[in-house]
């Protein structure tokens, strides 16, 4: 689907920096970002507090008016606005969720919050310990893209290149390893 004249229309008033135009944006493709972030989340089997969604709908966009609209000054219009702004989301909320998980921390507005109760460590350990027993019990390609996804957080085309697997049979994997996954729990 290409570029809508409405989208077009509303991308020239942000690289503008017309009046109103920013809200504009949000409120047109805030439903995107909650879709994007929740999604997300849900494939990696997190589960977020409001806190941590607020942050992440907050990164998504602070990463479209970074470097005065970089990401939308790079926009060819090839496709609709929508889809490569879902692109856009899903990296950065990726990017996040991986640098959270990686340092154990949340992080809010760029500073640490205080580090989690011992329990929730024990927890955290726990589960990625059932995870990685899992996807040793899947063994060759299926547990290195389920482990790529899940627990690197690498995209479709990353994961095709590293096991040397059609990109789009990427989706079908997943789906097969997730099925073997959770009869073996």
């Amino acid at each position: 689907m290409a570029l809508t004249e409405i989208d077009r229309n509303l991308l020239l008033r942000c690289l503008g920096r017309k009046p109103g135009a920013w809200e504009d944006f949000v409120d047109r493709f805030m439903g995107l970002v909650v879709h994007v972030v929740n999604h997300t989340s849900q494939a990696r089997s997190l589960k977020l507090s409001k806190e941590d969604l607020d942050d992440l709908y907050s990164e998504i966009f602070l990463a479209i008016v970074k470097d005065d609209f970089a990401v939308l000054r790079h926009f060819r219009g090839q496709s609709s606005l929508a889809t490569y702004l879902t692109v856009i989301a899903r990296r950065v909320c990726v990017r996040e969720m991986i640098r959270r998980k990686m340092t154990g921390q949340a992080v809010a507005a760029g500073q640490k919050t205080p580090e989690p109760e011992a329990k929730s460590d024990v927890e955290r350990i726990s589960n990625r310990e059932e995870v990685e027993r899992l996807i040793k019990a899947l063994g060759g390609k299926e547990a290195d893209v389920v482990r790529m996804y899940h627990l690197e957080g690498k995209t479709y085309r990353e994961i095709s290149s590293a096991v040397d697997i059609p990109e789009n049979s990427i989706g079908p994997t997943l789906t097969r390893a997730r099925e073997k996954m959770r009869s073996l729990k």
